[in-house]
Protein backbone atom coordinates (compact mmCIF):
# COMPACT_ATOMS: atom_id res chain seq x y z
CA UNK A 1 0.00 0.00 0.00
CA UNK A 2 1.31 3.76 0.07
CA UNK A 3 2.54 4.80 3.63
CA UNK A 4 1.54 8.42 3.18
CA UNK A 5 2.33 9.25 6.72
CA UNK A 6 6.34 9.24 7.30
CA UNK A 7 8.35 10.41 4.45
CA UNK A 8 11.45 8.37 5.81
CA UNK A 9 8.72 5.31 4.73
CA UNK A 10 7.39 6.69 1.22
CA UNK A 11 4.76 6.11 -0.73
CA UNK A 12 4.15 2.49 -1.72
CA UNK A 13 2.73 1.10 -4.47
CA UNK A 14 -0.20 -1.64 -2.86
CA UNK A 15 1.48 -4.00 -5.31
CA UNK A 16 3.58 -5.83 -2.72
CA UNK A 17 6.94 -6.84 -4.13
CA UNK A 18 8.76 -9.67 -3.51
CA UNK A 19 11.80 -9.11 -1.58
CA UNK A 20 11.11 -4.71 -1.18
CA UNK A 21 8.73 -2.32 -1.24
CA UNK A 22 8.55 -0.04 -4.39
CA UNK A 23 7.92 3.55 -3.70
CA UNK A 24 6.61 5.37 -6.60
CA UNK A 25 6.75 8.62 -4.34
CA UNK A 26 6.75 10.72 -1.03
CA UNK A 27 3.07 12.60 -0.29
CA UNK A 28 2.36 15.88 0.35
CA UNK A 29 1.08 15.95 4.60
CA UNK A 30 -1.27 18.41 3.56
CA UNK A 31 -4.67 17.66 5.37
CA UNK A 32 -3.63 14.74 6.82
CA UNK A 33 -3.47 15.79 10.22
CA UNK A 34 -6.92 15.93 9.77
CA UNK A 35 -7.25 12.51 8.82
CA UNK A 36 -5.15 11.10 11.31
CA UNK A 37 -7.22 12.99 13.85
CA UNK A 38 -11.03 11.76 12.34
CA UNK A 39 -9.73 8.10 12.19
CA UNK A 40 -8.17 7.12 15.42
CA UNK A 41 -11.80 5.94 17.35
CA UNK A 42 -12.62 4.46 13.92
CA UNK A 43 -10.34 2.15 13.82
CA UNK A 44 -11.26 0.37 17.12
CA UNK A 45 -15.25 0.69 16.38
CA UNK A 46 -15.67 -0.48 12.70
CA UNK A 47 -14.88 -4.25 12.88
CA UNK A 48 -16.82 -4.85 15.98
CA UNK A 49 -19.80 -2.86 14.37
CA UNK A 50 -19.65 -4.59 11.33
CA UNK A 51 -19.51 -8.54 12.60
CA UNK A 52 -22.44 -8.16 14.82
CA UNK A 53 -23.74 -10.64 12.65
CA UNK A 54 -21.86 -13.15 10.46
CA UNK A 55 -20.48 -11.90 7.03
CA UNK A 56 -19.88 -15.48 6.10
CA UNK A 57 -23.15 -15.16 3.82
CA UNK A 58 -21.85 -12.39 1.95
CA UNK A 59 -18.23 -13.65 1.71
CA UNK A 60 -19.00 -16.70 0.14
CA UNK A 61 -20.80 -15.34 -2.90
CA UNK A 62 -18.07 -12.69 -3.03
CA UNK A 63 -14.85 -13.92 -3.09
CA UNK A 64 -14.65 -15.69 -6.21
CA UNK A 65 -14.97 -12.37 -8.00
CA UNK A 66 -11.59 -11.38 -6.24
CA UNK A 67 -8.31 -12.26 -8.10
CA UNK A 68 -4.74 -12.18 -6.67
CA UNK A 69 -2.38 -10.51 -9.63
CA UNK A 70 1.13 -11.56 -9.64
CA UNK A 71 3.20 -9.48 -12.34
CA UNK A 72 6.79 -9.92 -13.48
CA UNK A 73 9.46 -7.54 -14.88
CA UNK A 74 12.81 -8.59 -16.00
CA UNK A 75 15.39 -6.26 -15.26
CA UNK A 76 18.88 -6.41 -17.61
CA UNK A 77 22.33 -6.36 -15.81
CA UNK A 78 25.70 -7.12 -16.63
CA UNK A 79 27.00 -10.16 -14.50
CA UNK A 80 30.22 -9.63 -13.16
CA UNK A 81 32.32 -7.24 -12.58
CA UNK A 82 29.84 -4.26 -11.10
CA UNK A 83 30.45 -0.38 -12.64
CA UNK A 84 33.18 1.20 -10.27
CA UNK A 85 31.58 4.24 -8.44
CA UNK A 86 33.03 7.54 -9.63
CA UNK A 87 32.05 11.31 -8.94
CA UNK A 88 28.78 11.92 -10.64
CA UNK A 89 29.37 14.02 -13.79
CA UNK A 90 33.02 13.74 -13.85
CA UNK A 91 34.47 12.00 -17.24
CA UNK A 92 35.27 9.23 -16.00
CA UNK A 93 31.62 9.04 -15.59
CA UNK A 94 31.15 8.43 -19.22
CA UNK A 95 34.11 6.45 -20.09
CA UNK A 96 32.82 3.69 -17.76
CA UNK A 97 29.19 3.59 -18.34
CA UNK A 98 30.81 3.19 -22.26
CA UNK A 99 33.22 0.58 -21.75
CA UNK A 100 30.57 -1.43 -19.47
CA UNK A 101 27.64 -0.71 -22.03
CA UNK A 102 29.72 -2.17 -24.60
CA UNK A 103 31.68 -4.96 -22.71
CA UNK A 104 31.46 -8.38 -24.57
CA UNK A 105 30.30 -9.84 -20.85
CA UNK A 106 27.06 -11.90 -21.20
CA UNK A 107 24.14 -9.80 -19.26
CA UNK A 108 22.13 -11.89 -17.37
CA UNK A 109 18.14 -11.26 -16.60
CA UNK A 110 16.81 -10.94 -13.20
CA UNK A 111 13.36 -11.28 -12.81
CA UNK A 112 11.44 -8.82 -9.96
CA UNK A 113 8.19 -10.00 -8.91
CA UNK A 114 5.23 -8.09 -7.33
CA UNK A 115 1.44 -8.79 -6.18
CA UNK A 116 -1.21 -7.21 -6.13
CA UNK A 117 -5.17 -7.69 -5.94
CA UNK A 118 -8.38 -6.78 -8.68
CA UNK A 119 -11.47 -8.18 -9.88
CA UNK A 120 -13.81 -9.37 -12.14
CA UNK A 121 -16.63 -6.68 -13.62
CA UNK A 122 -17.63 -9.20 -16.66
CA UNK A 123 -17.53 -12.73 -16.81
CA UNK A 124 -15.98 -12.75 -20.54
CA UNK A 125 -13.06 -12.00 -18.37
CA UNK A 126 -12.42 -8.06 -18.11
CA UNK A 127 -10.52 -7.22 -14.61
CA UNK A 128 -10.05 -3.71 -12.70
CA UNK A 129 -7.27 -3.55 -10.50
CA UNK A 130 -4.80 -0.78 -9.95
CA UNK A 131 -2.50 0.97 -12.58
CA UNK A 132 0.70 1.23 -10.15
CA UNK A 133 0.18 -2.93 -9.62
CA UNK A 134 0.74 -3.38 -13.28
CA UNK A 135 2.07 -0.73 -14.27
CA UNK A 136 6.53 -1.95 -15.23
CA UNK A 137 4.58 -5.35 -15.96
CA UNK A 138 6.18 -7.94 -18.68
CA UNK A 139 3.85 -10.76 -17.64
CA UNK A 140 0.91 -10.65 -15.59
CA UNK A 141 -1.14 -13.55 -14.57
CA UNK A 142 -4.28 -13.32 -12.22
CA UNK A 143 -4.60 -16.26 -9.92
CA UNK A 144 -8.23 -17.33 -8.98
CA UNK A 145 -9.88 -18.16 -5.64
CA UNK A 146 -10.34 -21.80 -6.89
CA UNK A 147 -6.36 -21.77 -7.86
CA UNK A 148 -6.38 -21.75 -11.43
CA UNK A 149 -4.36 -19.21 -13.60
CA UNK A 150 -4.44 -17.11 -16.91
CA UNK A 151 -2.50 -15.03 -18.53
CA UNK A 152 -3.59 -11.51 -18.94
CA UNK A 153 -3.92 -11.34 -22.40
CA UNK A 154 -4.11 -7.81 -23.34
CA UNK A 155 -4.18 -4.29 -20.98
CA UNK A 156 -7.36 -3.02 -22.21
CA UNK A 157 -6.73 0.47 -20.73
CA UNK A 158 -4.85 2.52 -17.82
CA UNK A 159 -5.40 5.81 -16.40
CA UNK A 160 -2.92 7.14 -13.71
CA UNK A 161 -4.78 9.65 -12.21
CA UNK A 162 -7.62 7.98 -11.22
CA UNK A 163 -4.31 4.55 -10.81
CA UNK A 164 -6.76 2.36 -12.75
CA UNK A 165 -6.44 -0.20 -15.35
CA UNK A 166 -8.30 -2.66 -17.31
CA UNK A 167 -6.97 -6.38 -18.29
CA UNK A 168 -8.59 -8.62 -20.70
CA UNK A 169 -8.19 -12.43 -20.05
CA UNK A 170 -9.81 -15.41 -21.81
CA UNK A 171 -11.05 -18.62 -19.38
CA UNK A 172 -12.90 -21.32 -20.78
CA UNK A 173 -15.82 -20.56 -18.61
CA UNK A 174 -17.66 -17.40 -17.74
CA UNK A 175 -15.72 -15.91 -14.51
CA UNK A 176 -17.93 -14.50 -11.50
CA UNK A 177 -18.30 -11.01 -11.45
CA UNK A 178 -19.28 -8.24 -9.41
CA UNK A 179 -20.66 -5.05 -10.21
CA UNK A 180 -20.29 -0.80 -8.98
CA UNK A 181 -22.82 0.25 -6.67
CA UNK A 182 -23.69 4.22 -5.94
CA UNK A 183 -20.41 5.23 -3.64
CA UNK A 184 -22.56 8.57 -3.38
CA UNK A 185 -25.16 6.60 -1.09
CA UNK A 186 -22.51 5.63 1.30
CA UNK A 187 -22.71 7.56 4.41
CA UNK A 188 -19.70 7.90 7.15
CA UNK A 189 -20.75 4.62 9.43
CA UNK A 190 -21.52 2.42 7.07
CA UNK A 191 -20.19 -0.95 6.93
CA UNK A 192 -17.76 -2.49 4.21
CA UNK A 193 -16.23 -5.43 3.19
CA UNK A 194 -12.18 -5.62 1.82
CA UNK A 195 -11.13 -8.76 0.19
CA UNK A 196 -7.76 -8.74 -1.55
CA UNK A 197 -4.13 -10.15 -1.15
CA UNK A 198 -2.47 -8.97 1.20
CA UNK A 199 1.43 -10.05 1.49
CA UNK A 200 0.99 -12.22 -1.04
CA UNK A 201 -1.49 -14.31 1.28
CA UNK A 202 -4.39 -14.55 -1.14
CA UNK A 203 -8.46 -14.38 -0.84
CA UNK A 204 -7.74 -12.16 2.59
CA UNK A 205 -11.03 -10.53 4.29
CA UNK A 206 -11.50 -7.22 6.47
CA UNK A 207 -14.69 -5.72 7.37
CA UNK A 208 -14.90 -2.48 8.62
CA UNK A 209 -16.49 1.23 8.22
CA UNK A 210 -16.57 4.15 5.85
CA UNK A 211 -14.63 6.55 8.24
CA UNK A 212 -15.11 9.92 5.62
CA UNK A 213 -15.79 10.92 2.53
CA UNK A 214 -14.21 13.04 -0.57
CA UNK A 215 -10.80 12.50 1.47
CA UNK A 216 -8.39 14.73 -0.30
CA UNK A 217 -4.81 13.29 0.12
CA UNK A 218 -2.78 14.80 -3.37
CA UNK A 219 -2.41 12.42 -4.69
CA UNK A 220 -3.79 13.24 -8.15
CA UNK A 221 -6.53 16.04 -9.70
CA UNK A 222 -9.04 13.98 -9.40
CA UNK A 223 -9.12 12.74 -5.30
CA UNK A 224 -12.19 12.24 -3.69
CA UNK A 225 -11.50 9.13 -1.64
CA UNK A 226 -13.18 6.70 0.33
CA UNK A 227 -11.24 6.78 3.88
CA UNK A 228 -12.22 2.77 5.78
CA UNK A 229 -10.79 1.52 8.70
CA UNK A 230 -11.06 -1.92 7.23
CA UNK A 231 -7.37 -3.67 6.88
CA UNK A 232 -5.64 -3.54 3.93
CA UNK A 233 -2.49 -3.70 3.37
CA UNK A 234 0.76 -4.31 0.95
CA UNK A 235 -0.83 -6.25 -2.05
CA UNK A 236 -4.51 -5.42 -1.52
CA UNK A 237 -3.58 -2.67 -4.33
CA UNK A 238 -6.91 -2.99 -6.89
CA UNK A 239 -8.88 -4.84 -4.61
CA UNK A 240 -12.51 -4.19 -4.18
CA UNK A 241 -14.15 -2.01 -0.99
CA UNK A 242 -17.54 -4.21 -0.81
CA UNK A 243 -20.87 -2.27 0.98
CA UNK A 244 -23.08 -5.30 2.38
CA UNK A 245 -25.63 -5.42 -0.64
CA UNK A 246 -22.39 -7.27 -2.35
CA UNK A 247 -21.63 -4.14 -4.84
CA UNK A 248 -18.36 -2.59 -5.24
CA UNK A 249 -18.58 0.85 -3.76
CA UNK A 250 -14.48 1.12 -3.81
CA UNK A 251 -11.18 0.53 -5.21
CA UNK A 252 -8.35 0.00 -2.55
CA UNK A 253 -5.84 2.08 -3.73
CA UNK A 254 -3.76 3.78 -0.65
CA UNK A 255 -3.31 3.66 3.38
CA UNK A 256 -1.52 6.08 5.88
CA UNK A 257 1.25 3.88 7.72
CA UNK A 258 4.26 4.92 9.44
CA UNK A 259 5.46 0.54 9.30
CA UNK A 260 3.83 -0.42 6.00
CA UNK A 261 1.42 -2.61 7.54
CA UNK A 262 -2.26 -1.07 8.37
CA UNK A 263 -3.15 1.48 11.07
CA UNK A 264 -7.06 1.47 10.31
CA UNK A 265 -6.04 4.79 7.79
CA UNK A 266 -7.31 3.34 3.96
CA UNK A 267 -8.17 5.19 1.16
CA UNK A 268 -10.35 3.49 -1.68
CA UNK A 269 -11.14 5.56 -5.51
CA UNK A 270 -15.16 5.91 -5.19
CA UNK A 271 -17.19 3.22 -7.38
CA UNK A 272 -18.77 6.35 -9.13
CA UNK A 273 -14.96 7.39 -9.89
CA UNK A 274 -13.88 4.29 -11.11
CA UNK A 275 -17.07 2.73 -13.08
CA UNK A 276 -16.97 6.01 -15.45
CA UNK A 277 -13.24 5.65 -16.12
CA UNK A 278 -13.18 1.87 -16.79
CA UNK A 279 -16.37 2.30 -19.19
CA UNK A 280 -14.05 4.63 -21.40
CA UNK A 281 -11.48 2.42 -21.40
CA UNK A 282 -13.74 -0.22 -22.11
CA UNK A 283 -14.92 1.11 -24.94
CA UNK A 284 -11.61 3.45 -25.98
CA UNK A 285 -8.67 2.10 -24.35
CA UNK A 286 -7.82 5.19 -23.40
CA UNK A 287 -10.07 8.36 -20.92
CA UNK A 288 -11.77 11.29 -22.94
CA UNK A 289 -11.97 13.69 -19.90
CA UNK A 290 -13.60 16.95 -20.45
CA UNK A 291 -11.79 20.47 -20.39
CA UNK A 292 -12.38 23.97 -20.11
CA UNK A 293 -9.38 26.02 -20.52
CA UNK A 294 -9.08 27.80 -17.25
CA UNK A 295 -6.96 27.70 -14.49
CA UNK A 296 -8.57 28.12 -11.22
CA UNK A 297 -8.10 28.96 -7.49
CA UNK A 298 -9.78 28.90 -4.12
CA UNK A 299 -12.29 31.69 -3.71
CA UNK A 300 -10.86 32.45 0.15
CA UNK A 301 -12.50 34.77 3.03
CA UNK A 302 -11.24 37.54 2.09
CA UNK A 303 -12.51 37.05 -1.69
CA UNK A 304 -15.46 36.16 -0.60
CA UNK A 305 -16.02 39.41 1.94
CA UNK A 306 -14.77 41.43 -1.18
CA UNK A 307 -17.71 40.53 -3.66
CA UNK A 308 -19.95 40.73 -1.08
CA UNK A 309 -20.21 36.87 -0.95
CA UNK A 310 -21.98 35.66 2.19
CA UNK A 311 -19.20 32.51 2.54
CA UNK A 312 -16.60 31.26 -0.02
CA UNK A 313 -17.58 28.86 -2.68
CA UNK A 314 -17.43 28.21 -5.76
CA UNK A 315 -14.27 28.27 -8.20
CA UNK A 316 -12.48 31.39 -8.71
CA UNK A 317 -10.82 31.92 -12.47
CA UNK A 318 -7.40 33.03 -12.41
CA UNK A 319 -6.80 33.07 -16.53
CA UNK A 320 -8.46 31.95 -19.18
CA UNK A 321 -6.68 30.02 -22.34
CA UNK A 322 -6.85 31.39 -25.82
CA UNK A 323 -9.37 29.61 -27.73
CA UNK A 324 -10.39 27.51 -25.53
CA UNK A 325 -13.80 26.38 -24.83
CA UNK A 326 -14.43 28.47 -21.89
CA UNK A 327 -13.22 31.93 -24.06
CA UNK A 328 -15.20 30.83 -26.81
CA UNK A 329 -17.96 30.79 -24.30
CA UNK A 330 -17.42 34.23 -23.01
CA UNK A 331 -15.72 33.18 -19.37
CA UNK A 332 -13.44 35.93 -18.01
CA UNK A 333 -10.32 35.72 -15.52
CA UNK A 334 -12.14 37.14 -12.57
CA UNK A 335 -15.30 35.00 -12.57
CA UNK A 336 -16.08 32.70 -9.88
CA UNK A 337 -18.20 29.39 -11.00
CA UNK A 338 -20.88 28.45 -9.01
CA UNK A 339 -23.03 26.13 -11.04
CA UNK A 340 -21.73 23.98 -13.70
CA UNK A 341 -24.52 21.87 -15.77
CA UNK A 342 -26.80 21.76 -13.15
CA UNK A 343 -24.91 21.02 -10.18
CA UNK A 344 -23.48 23.62 -7.68
CA UNK A 345 -19.81 23.85 -7.46
CA UNK A 346 -19.23 24.35 -3.41
CA UNK A 347 -14.84 24.77 -3.67
CA UNK A 348 -12.39 24.68 -6.31
CA UNK A 349 -11.36 21.37 -5.68
CA UNK A 350 -15.02 20.08 -7.28
CA UNK A 351 -14.75 21.94 -10.58
CA UNK A 352 -12.52 19.60 -11.75
CA UNK A 353 -13.64 16.63 -11.15
CA UNK A 354 -17.06 17.64 -12.52
CA UNK A 355 -15.85 18.78 -15.57
CA UNK A 356 -13.73 15.88 -16.31
CA UNK A 357 -16.88 14.26 -16.56
CA UNK A 358 -18.39 16.39 -18.73
CA UNK A 359 -19.36 14.64 -22.43
CA UNK A 360 -17.46 16.39 -25.11
CA UNK A 361 -19.14 18.46 -27.39
CA UNK A 362 -21.96 18.74 -25.01
CA UNK A 363 -23.18 22.35 -24.50
CA UNK A 364 -22.91 23.22 -20.72
CA UNK A 365 -24.71 25.87 -18.95
CA UNK A 366 -22.27 27.63 -16.83
CA UNK A 367 -23.75 30.14 -13.54
CA UNK A 368 -21.08 32.66 -12.83
CA UNK A 369 -20.39 35.72 -10.29
CA UNK A 370 -19.31 38.45 -12.45
CA UNK A 371 -18.71 41.44 -10.82
CA UNK A 372 -21.84 41.08 -8.15
CA UNK A 373 -23.66 39.94 -10.57
CA UNK A 374 -24.83 36.41 -11.08
CA UNK A 375 -24.76 35.63 -15.12
CA UNK A 376 -25.35 32.04 -17.15
CA UNK A 377 -23.10 31.36 -20.43
CA UNK A 378 -23.25 28.64 -22.22
CA UNK A 379 -19.99 26.29 -22.76
CA UNK A 380 -19.21 23.70 -25.46
CA UNK A 381 -17.12 21.17 -23.62
CA UNK A 382 -13.50 20.41 -25.19
CA UNK A 383 -11.64 17.25 -24.64
CA UNK A 384 -8.38 17.44 -22.53
CA UNK A 385 -6.35 15.26 -23.98
CA UNK A 386 -6.69 17.03 -27.34
CA UNK A 387 -6.13 20.24 -25.42
CA UNK A 388 -2.95 19.34 -24.16
CA UNK A 389 -1.75 18.77 -27.95
CA UNK A 390 -2.90 21.53 -28.94
CA UNK A 391 -0.90 23.56 -25.79
CA UNK A 392 2.25 22.10 -26.92
CA UNK A 393 2.49 18.61 -25.81
CA UNK A 394 4.92 16.43 -27.61
CA UNK A 395 3.60 14.56 -30.40
CA UNK A 396 4.77 10.96 -30.63
CA UNK A 397 7.17 9.30 -33.39
CA UNK A 398 6.40 6.31 -35.75
CA UNK A 399 7.32 4.34 -32.80
CA UNK A 400 4.94 5.81 -29.98
CA UNK A 401 7.78 7.05 -28.24
CA UNK A 402 6.90 11.09 -26.94
CA UNK A 403 9.07 13.60 -29.02
CA UNK A 404 11.07 16.14 -26.61
CA UNK A 405 10.77 20.15 -26.63
CA UNK A 406 13.18 22.70 -26.48
CA UNK A 407 13.25 25.96 -25.15
CA UNK A 408 15.37 28.27 -23.25
CA UNK A 409 18.39 26.26 -24.17
CA UNK A 410 16.73 23.05 -22.73
CA UNK A 411 15.46 19.64 -24.02
CA UNK A 412 12.80 18.41 -21.83
CA UNK A 413 10.68 15.11 -22.36
CA UNK A 414 7.95 13.26 -20.06
CA UNK A 415 9.39 11.85 -17.19
CA UNK A 416 9.30 7.62 -18.07
CA UNK A 417 10.24 4.93 -16.26
CA UNK A 418 13.21 4.54 -18.98
CA UNK A 419 14.42 7.82 -18.13
CA UNK A 420 14.35 7.67 -14.59
CA UNK A 421 16.74 4.67 -14.67
CA UNK A 422 19.07 6.22 -17.08
CA UNK A 423 19.27 9.73 -14.63
CA UNK A 424 18.61 7.75 -11.20
CA UNK A 425 15.30 10.03 -10.61
CA UNK A 426 14.16 8.64 -7.18
CA UNK A 427 10.53 7.43 -7.30
CA UNK A 428 9.28 10.28 -5.20
CA UNK A 429 10.94 13.26 -8.24
CA UNK A 430 7.69 14.12 -10.27
CA UNK A 431 8.01 16.72 -13.35
CA UNK A 432 9.28 17.09 -16.69
CA UNK A 433 12.95 16.08 -17.31
CA UNK A 434 15.50 17.91 -18.82
CA UNK A 435 17.22 15.64 -20.96
CA UNK A 436 20.17 17.87 -23.14
CA UNK A 437 21.00 21.47 -21.88
CA UNK A 438 23.08 23.94 -24.63
CA UNK A 439 26.40 24.83 -22.93
CA UNK A 440 25.75 28.19 -24.31
CA UNK A 441 22.52 28.96 -22.78
CA UNK A 442 21.88 30.98 -19.40
CA UNK A 443 19.96 27.58 -18.41
CA UNK A 444 23.55 26.11 -18.44
CA UNK A 445 25.00 29.24 -16.58
CA UNK A 446 22.07 28.22 -14.03
CA UNK A 447 24.18 25.00 -13.52
CA UNK A 448 20.89 23.32 -14.71
CA UNK A 449 21.82 19.81 -15.96
CA UNK A 450 20.44 16.85 -18.09
CA UNK A 451 18.57 14.56 -15.15
CA UNK A 452 17.15 17.79 -13.42
CA UNK A 453 13.75 17.68 -13.29
CA UNK A 454 11.50 20.93 -13.63
CA UNK A 455 8.77 20.44 -10.58
CA UNK A 456 7.01 23.63 -11.04
CA UNK A 457 6.89 26.67 -13.65
CA UNK A 458 5.94 30.08 -11.76
CA UNK A 459 4.85 28.41 -8.91
CA UNK A 460 2.55 25.59 -10.56
CA UNK A 461 2.76 22.59 -10.53
CA UNK A 462 3.52 20.57 -14.09
CA UNK A 463 3.62 17.22 -15.16
CA UNK A 464 4.12 17.10 -18.88
CA UNK A 465 6.53 19.15 -21.50
CA UNK A 466 3.39 21.22 -23.24
CA UNK A 467 2.70 22.38 -19.70
CA UNK A 468 6.02 24.10 -19.10
CA UNK A 469 6.18 25.80 -22.67
CA UNK A 470 2.35 27.31 -22.29
CA UNK A 471 3.87 28.77 -19.19
CA UNK A 472 6.87 29.71 -20.49
CA UNK A 473 5.46 31.46 -23.87
CA UNK A 474 2.57 32.93 -21.43
CA UNK A 475 5.21 34.87 -19.41
CA UNK A 476 6.68 36.09 -22.71
CA UNK A 477 3.94 37.27 -24.22
CA UNK A 478 3.14 39.19 -20.85
CA UNK A 479 6.85 41.00 -21.08
CA UNK A 480 8.41 39.75 -17.84
CA UNK A 481 12.15 38.69 -18.68
CA UNK A 482 12.81 35.40 -16.06
CA UNK A 483 11.30 32.32 -15.82
CA UNK A 484 10.76 30.95 -12.30
CA UNK A 485 11.68 27.31 -11.92
CA UNK A 486 11.21 24.65 -9.43
CA UNK A 487 13.59 22.05 -10.33
CA UNK A 488 14.60 18.86 -8.27
CA UNK A 489 17.62 17.22 -8.58
CA UNK A 490 17.40 13.25 -9.42
CA UNK A 491 17.82 12.66 -5.36
CA UNK A 492 14.66 14.88 -4.67
CA UNK A 493 16.89 18.10 -3.57
CA UNK A 494 14.82 21.22 -4.66
CA UNK A 495 16.07 24.49 -5.57
CA UNK A 496 14.42 27.49 -7.20
CA UNK A 497 16.05 28.56 -10.63
CA UNK A 498 15.44 31.77 -12.29
CA UNK A 499 15.86 31.55 -15.74
CA UNK A 500 15.77 34.88 -18.02
CA UNK A 501 14.52 34.78 -21.86
CA UNK A 502 16.67 35.54 -23.94
CA UNK A 503 15.15 37.73 -26.69
CA UNK A 504 17.30 35.35 -29.28
CA UNK A 505 15.42 32.52 -28.65
CA UNK A 506 15.14 30.11 -31.71
CA UNK A 507 13.62 27.10 -30.12
CA UNK A 508 10.36 29.15 -29.10
CA UNK A 509 9.67 31.77 -31.66
CA UNK A 510 6.05 31.34 -33.24
CA UNK A 511 5.07 28.38 -31.13
CA UNK A 512 1.39 28.31 -29.85
CA UNK A 513 1.17 28.13 -25.81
Amino acid sequence: MIPLSSPADGRRGCGAPAGRARMPGYARRAGLAGILAGAIVAQSAGSALACRDTLAPIVEVLIDSVVNISTTQQLKGPSGIPLPRVPKGSPFEEFFKDYFDNSPQPRQRRRVSSLGSGFVIDPSGLIVTNNHVISEADEIVVNFNDGSKLKVKEVVGRDPKTDLALLRVEPKAPLTAVGFGDSSRMRVGDCVIAIGNPFGLGGSVTSGIISAKKRDIKNGPYDEFLQTDAAINKGNSGGPLFNLNREVIGINTAIISPTGGSIGIGFAVPANTAEHVIDQLRQYGETRRGWLGVRIQSVTDEIAESLGMAKPKGALIASVSDNGPAAKGGIEAGDIILRFDGRDVASMRELPRIVARAPIGKSIEVEILRKGKRETVTITIGRLEEAALEAGEPKVDEDGRPQEQKLLGLSIGPLSDDLRKQYGIKDDVNGVVVTEVDPDSKAAEKNIKPGDVIVEVTQEAVSNPGEVKSRVDQIRRSGRKTVLFLIAGPDGELRFVAVPIEKDDKDDKGDKG
